[in-house]
């Protein structure tokens, strides 16, 4: 009866919305029902009495939402994809990251990064772009990786045309000012301080052990500027480098939520057929080389016990990663590392939650669950057009650094072992339940429309990859495990390292059938 009570005051309500909004229909049926004619015999599918016939959002097909990709005359490809709302996030995807800097010193990107959105040919100062920006609710970013540079902006759909103008700007005419620059040598230091105070050491660790595997070449190169380096990157360096690689293609305009006819047109408008600042002489310093993976190790003693930014102190641990070479996003063998890399999976020893957390994943079931003194394991993968990493990044008492890398080199031994069908159905329906919850914000379709058509011309749609990742097999996971055991191990370690193993005996391990480490007998501890 209290339920029923319940709905009959909710209906009231209703009648009432329908009274105020549509009084000659509404009248009525809520005089008959006001005055204690019973609870209506009407069922809940049955359309209300005067009200308009609903009209549904229809889906004609794949083809709306399909990536369109354009050419234009001077090699610039346009890409976009459709979706709807009120807001678009547009931008311009550069081949150019700190791989490039062979010939230049290293650290342009990372200037070039910081340096984004200053003042232009058009615009002032910053603050002119920004507010430019707000008029159509916009925000800007700039994000340099080791392969790609990205300047992008979200705003209204309606302020494409001043967002478009804005980028070529940004991108072809900055002024690069002696006192832009000198702001932007402050910023770098201080962010070079930060990277080694920081408590989170992953960012530090990820430089280190691409360091040791690509030594000298390529994505091995420095991402962040060497502190030697940043008073020797002037507007000049600046010029030279952008002219090598700032060219129309090497470039993709992409945006997502607007159509694609209009965006051709912006960029036919404000890229074709513009003189950058730099000038546009021949790119005769490209560098074209193919990263080779050569293995190693890069060692940082580092006092690691009061790293603590408040008054709760941090545990003093040493920190390991340690990584083999996997291959390229361009070849067939990307989708089952990733499936392998999400069954791996890992993450820090404090954590809650179920199996969509990964609490099921190999490095938490039978690293961290069984290891207690262990904080942390986790499974990364990188991946690049010409090589790959997939590492493992571990960290505990500096006393229990040997017992700790001997159970990472087990773990990538197992690897070569048989999947057990559930634990890679769970791998492989998270992985798609990752890309697929990723894929539903419009900065990371951006982001993966510009870096796909950069990188093959095209674009896999969600679906394709979902396919891909289902017809992973457990054979396929042992084969791609086995080519990777046979690359020589690059190590990164970082903190007190007095118990890390030699190089040799990580490296031997790894050549091992059950992973251990060679025993060491010792007179005295």
């Amino acid at each position: 009866d209290f339920v029923r009570d319940l709905a009959s005051v909710r209906l009231l309500e209703i009648y009432k919305l329908i009274l105020l909004f549509f009084p000659r229909f509404g009248i009525a049926a809520y005089r008959k029902y006001s005055s204690g004619g019973g609870y209506p015999g009407v069922s809940l599918s049955t359309p209300l009495p005067g009200i308009p016939k609903p009209v549904f959002a229809s889906v004609d097909g794949h083809e709306k939402y399909e990536t369109k990709i354009t050419t234009l005359e001077n090699g610039l490809k346009v890409a976009s994809q459709n979706k709807f709302g009120q807001f678009c996030t547009v931008g311009i995807l550069v081949n150019s990251g700190s791989r490039h800097e062979t010939k230049y010193p290293s650290g342009i990107a990372h200037f070039l990064e910081k340096l984004a959105f200053s003042s232009t040919a058009q615009y002032g100062s910053k603050d002119e772009i920004l507010l430019t920006l707000e008029k159509h609710g916009g925000i800007c970013d700039c994000q340099a990786s080791r392969d790609t540079t990205m300047y992008a902006v979200s705003a209204e759909v309606k302020g494409l045309d001043t967002v478009v103008s804005l980028l070529s700007d940004a991108v072809l005419q900055p002024r690069l000012l002696d006192e832009e620059i000198e702001m932007t040598r402050m910023a770098v230091r201080f962010e070079l301080e930060d990277l080694n105070m920081r408590p989170d050491p992953e960012p530090l660790l990820t430089e280190m052990i691409h360091a040791a595997a690509y030594r000298g070449n390529t994505v091995g190169l420095p991402r962040f500027c060497p502190g030697d380096n940043v008073d020797n990157i002037d507007q000049k360096v600046l010029h030279s480098y952008l002219r090598n690689y700032y060219c129309p293609e090497r470039m993709v305009l992409a945006g997502v939520g607007i159509e694609h006819e209009q965006l051709v047109e912006c960029a036919r408008k404000y890229l074709l057929g513009v003189e950058p600042v730099w000038g546009t002489s021949t790119a005769s310093n490209l560098d074209l080389s193919v990263a080779q993976y050569t293995g190693g190790i890069i060692k940082m003693e580092k006092d690691m016990s009061d790293v603590s930014l408040g008054p709760t102190p941090i545990p003093e641990l040493t920190h390991i990663m340690i990584g083999l070479e996997s291959c390229s996003f361009l070849e067939d063998d990307f989708i089952p590392f990733a499936v392998l890399n999400m069954m791996m999976g890992g993450g820090g020893s404090f954590s809650a939650g179920g199996p969509g957390k990964g609490m099921f994943t190999r490095l938490y079931l039978n690293v961290l669950n069984r290891h207690h003194w262990m904080y942390n394991a986790t499974s990364y993968h990188h991946s690049y057009e010409d090589s790959g990493l997939l590492c493992i990044h571990a960290s505990a008492d500096p006393r229990q650094v040997r017992e700790m890398v001997e159970i990472i080199t087990r773990e990538f031994i197992q690897m070569a072992g048989n999947a057990g069908e559930m634990e890679l159905e769970r791998a492989k329906t998270q992985l798609k339940s990752m890309l697929m919850m990723n894929l539903e914000s419009r900065p990371v379709i951006f982001e993966d429309v510009g870096r796909q058509v950069l990188s093959t011309g095209k674009r896999k749609l969600p679906h394709e990859l979902c396919q891909l990742i289902s017809n992973v097999t457990a054979s396929d996971l042992k084969r791609v495990t086995t080519k990777m055991l046979r690359s020589k191990p690059a190590v990164a370690a970082l903190g007190d390292l007095t118990e890390l193993p030699s190089y040799e005996h990580i490296q031997a391990a790894l050549s091992s059938k059950d992973g251990r480490l060679p025993r060491m007998y010792r007179l005295f501890r």
